[in-house]
């Protein structure tokens, strides 16, 4: 097994989970099977609890983890399916080490902070390395390791200890670490400070830790100059400092670390078994970044929601869309709208937020609710609003549409969710039988389940591959009232999609309209950038004006907008059966 730690310096959020998940791709690209754990050294045993405006969305994995955002980046990069203990954390080590002293594991003696701590932090990662992550069952070649945080912080400490013995017990030759560093640009004068990255890297060798290689964000590429300083006040060839900076889409990142050489330092660095051909096993990586820089036609989605100030808070929600837009050719453009500023108390206090927010949402090609909109509905709003406009609720989403046709077309005025009005005369959404109100973390319906389709004109059945069922990622505490299911269905509010067992409903959709669709599940934390997730590429479809054409066609893209299997730029000499694609 070949570990590779990713540290960051001088700030956070300078984009260590996108570096991670791309120089796993390239690796992965190589033919190498790859896994991911993310370290995230607060004291929480996972981010289910966390506010969105903390850490951004909470990801949630197949066996239920709520675990960090970056993960969901791991998965749509690697196509991978990763467990809850891929996300390590600081409460789940203590927690762990806790256990094991009520039980007597340690024999009586002291339990510090070295040597127990950091061994059971090398014993989860040596452990879950292993695991199988990949279609095919193989066990992982390759473990990349992003450190959360920034070198220096007291709680990352244990962590940084930990992996300075883990360094020597898994051997040099097995073990490097990549630090990823900011150099600052200053306005004025346009120069690169090469200052904060030198402490940053002096502090990680001083706490133990030598970076094999240092990944400098920037705003533009970095001077020769600059480089050649780095390399001399940091200790490391010149070669070794790698530029990363800002680029057009993220789907670049992969290509600008194959460009300078990454893969040939880690091969060398850790006597990968690769065979060095020319780099042709990027190609559709390539045709993704080439097309994402040339799309001129564009499509706008309104998303509504609670956490709009903060677009990482729907990171999952905003890939999916892309991943859809650039499946048929056109740019994206997200309209982000404050779901209180649609509420008609806003209308009384500020009547200008009011008024820019309807038409911002009036102006989109389509409107999205999903599942943070947690304002409760007003007497108005989204039964009227697919009249005119192509609409995607979920989870939360869906429940919303389901409450506003209780008051528009059935006329129950008061219906309502008992998670916003638990005393309404028409619940139509309520709080699920195993929900545990007296604790908050994991409680709800998580992880993969299967949905069922009733009806075989389902639009949303089509778009899946008219197949008999889905399994999707489910994160919700309330459902819909089973018991009112025949008043709906009875006026048009179809409950296409069910659960197993037929008592919990998973899809609506409305009769005799382009394209209104409900999931109650989150088919964004599937999607992937060849592969868009169905409820999110037929609202993009139907934005476009093209979803008929494509039902018509029996759900076939036209050549124009299909990835082929090679790119145009790329090298023409080689044979196509010598091109080992990516799987995304």
């Amino acid at each position: 097994m070949k570990y590779i730690l990713v540290t960051g310096g001088v700030i956070s959020g300078i984009g260590k989970g996108i570096i991670a998940s791309s120089v796993g791709t390239i690796l992965k690209s190589c033919g190498l099977h790859v896994t991911a754990i993310k370290i995230d050294p607060y004291i929480n045993i996972d981010a289910g609890t966390f506010s969105p405006y903390e850490h951004g969305e909470v990801y949630v994995l197949d066996d239920g983890g709520e675990v960090d955002l970056d993960l969901g980046n791991y998965e749509r990069f690697l196509d991978i399916r990763l467990t809850r203990d891929n996300n390590l954390t600081t409460g789940k080590i203590y927690q762990s080490v806790i256990t094991k002293e009520r039980r007597g594991d340690y024999l009586g003696k002291t339990v510090q902070v070295v040597p127990h701590i950091t061994d059971a932090i090398q014993e989860w990662v040596m452990k879950q390395a292993k695991i199988s992550v990949d279609d095919d069952g193989m066990e992982p070649q390759v473990c990349v390791i992003e450190l959360g945080g920034t070198v220096g912080d007291i709680e990352s400490m244990p962590f940084i200890e930990a992996f300075r013995q883990f360094q020597f017990k898994v051997k040099k030759e097995n073990f490097c670490n990549i630090h990823v560093s900011l150099i600052p640009q200053v306005h004025a004068t346009g120069e690169q400070k090469t200052k904060p990255t030198q402490n940053s890297v002096r502090e990680l060798r001083g706490l133990g830790l030598t970076p094999d290689l240092i990944m400098c964000r920037c705003t533009t590429p970095l001077e020769t100059a600059v480089k050649e300083k780095i390399s001399m006040f940091c200790h490391v060839e010149p070669t070794q400092v790698i530029c990363v900076h800002d680029v057009p889409s993220v789907y670049r990142v992969p290509l600008l670390l194959e460009d300078q050489g990454v893969v040939s330092y880690l091969c060398q660095r850790l006597n990968l078994p690769v065979e060095m051909k020319p780099r042709k096993l990027l190609t559709k990586w390539k045709e993704m970044a080439d097309r994402s820089d040339r799309l001129l036609e564009s499509v706008s989605i309104a998303l509504v929601g609670k956490y709009t100030k903060l677009s990482d808070s729907y990171t999952s929600v905003i890939k999916a869309l892309e991943h859809s837009a650039l499946a048929i050719n056109h740019k994206l453009e997200v309209k982000y709208i404050d779901s209180a500023d649609l509420e008609t108390a806003t209308l009384q206090e500020e009547p200008v937020k009011y008024h820019e927010a309807w038409q911002k949402l009036c102006s989109a090609h389509g409107d999205l609710v999903p599942s943070l909109f947690m304002s409760s509905p007003s007497s108005s709003h989204y039964a009227r609003i697919p009249l005119v406009l192509f609409f995607a609720g979920v989870c939360l989403g869906m429940q919303l549409a389901v409450c506003e046709f209780a008051r528009n077309v059935l006329g129950w005025e008061d219906a309502n969710s008992t998670e916003f009005n638990p005393e309404s005369k028409h619940p139509v959404v309520i709080d699920m039988p195993e929900h545990n109100p007296g604790q908050m973390g994991g409680t709800m319906r998580l992880g993969k389940r299967r949905t069922i389709f009733k009806s075989s004109s389902s639009v949303l059945r089509k778009l899946y591959g008219n197949v008999e069922y889905v399994e999707e990622r489910h994160r919700h505490r309330f459902e819909v009232n089973p018991e009112l299911k025949h008043h709906f269905e009875e006026k048009g509010l179809q409950f296409v999609g069910q659960d197993v067992e037929g008592e919990r409903m998973e899809v609506i959709e409305l009769e005799d309209h382009y394209y209104f669709v409900g999931v109650q599940y989150h088919p964004e934390f599937t999607s992937r950038p060849i592969n868009p997730s169905p409820p999110y590429f037929g609202l993009l479809l139907a934005a476009a004006g093209k979803l008929q054409s494509y039902l018509t066609k029996g759900c076939r893209l036209s050549p124009r907008d299909t990835y082929s299997d090679c790119s145009g730029s790329s090298s023409p000499e080689m044979e196509l059966s010598e091109l080992k694609f990516l799987s995304l």
